[in-house]
């Protein structure tokens, strides 16, 4: 099959088309025909040579892929060679071929084509996980999506506003603000005009928000912890503006505050199944209904990988990048 490897770490050209051995189907996993597959951060970190792959996945890279199922045990899931699904996987996703956990396959949203399903599983996983799980956005609370316009902002802005929850979203333009209000932000800021606590405090009459999903770290976290309410959860998911922060512990102490993290990728596959099930009960409806609906920015062609990976680093994009994979 073809496929996209790293030759070494380092830029975007380290992307190389290639040839390689088709995956084996190990039990509980069936074989998906890729006819798309997103692209996410962690992929670049992969690339840089900032992400180790976790023991036994490929290291050809790629989260997530939407395609036809060709080959495995099916018997009991609900599903049949021949159906169409998208998959959270552990790697392997840039390439004509990519073995995905059973458990971890989703039908496509009724609709909805394979272009489109490439771009929900990393970032509906991801927001899930860490807004609902992690930070246990309740009923009347109030969310604050740093990165707004990013695949994972564009999914949290339009999930949580679905869920009758007020947000707030930060972004690196006018017109990515403006984008981010179109989705459902009831408050975009331009960070690089805005002070984010400033806003975020005014707006909520000086209580600050319930919830905050962060990707940036660094010098964000004494900010964040400076506007959210009492009893509030910061929840950190990337490190792109550093991994060190100056905490005030006070702040934590005297207001009941939760500092929490998680990256998705190592943790066990039952653990992502319970996600999967959940996105299934409560998402899918929405998908299907078009209350939410996928981000796409732009689509690259498979061999085009490397152009995709300098979209992604210039930033410029709001949404999803898709990579199409002709099926053979």
């Amino acid at each position: 099959m073809r496929a996209i490897e790293i030759t070494q770490p380092g830029p975007p050209d380290v992307l190389q088309l290639c040839e390689r051995p088709m995956p084996a189907v190990a039990p509980g996993h069936v074989l998906i025909r890729v006819h798309a597959a997103g692209i996410n951060r962690p992929d670049v970190l992969q690339r840089t040579g900032n992400y180790p792959v976790p023991p036994g996945a490929s290291d050809i890279p790629g989260l997530e892929v939407a395609g036809e199922i060709v080959d495995g045990d099916v018997a009991g899931s609900g599903f049949a060679i021949g159906d169409m699904v998208c998959a959270l996987v552990q790697g392997g996703g840039y390439a004509e071929y990519c073995s995905a956990a059973l458990s971890l396959c989703l039908p496509l949203p009724k609709g909805m084509s394979a272009l489109q399903a490439a771009s929900l599983p990393e970032t509906f996983f991801t927001v899930w996980s860490n807004v609902f799980d992690r930070g246990r956005l309740a009923d009347g609370e109030t969310l604050l999506v740093q990165g707004g316009s990013s695949g994972i902002g564009v999914t949290a802005i339009q999930l949580a506003k679905a869920m009758g929850h007020t947000v707030f979203a930060t972004a690196g333009s006018d017109e990515k603000c403006r984008a981010c209000e179109a989705l459902g932000a009831d408050r975009a800021i331009n960070y690089r005009t805005e002070d984010f606590v400033d806003v975020v405090k005014t707006a909520t009459g000086g209580k600050g928000v319930d919830v905050i999903l962060d990707m940036v770290g660094g010098d964000y976290v004494p900010r964040e912890i400076g506007c959210l309410a009492d009893d509030g959860r910061l929840v950190l998911i990337a490190l792109l503006g550093g991994a060190n922060a100056t905490i005030p512990l006070g702040q934590i102490l005297r207001r009941r505050l939760t500092v929490t993290g998680s990256t998705l990728r190592p943790r066990p596959v039952p653990f992502k199944a319970q996600i999967a099930a959940r996105l299934r009960e409560h998402v899918w409806p929405l998908l299907e209904a078009g209350t939410i609906k996928p981000v796409i920015y732009k689509t690259f062609a498979l061999a085009d990988a490397a152009l995709a990976h300098a979209l992604m680093e210039s930033s410029e994009h709001v949404g999803k990048i898709v990579l199409e994979v002709a099926p053979r």
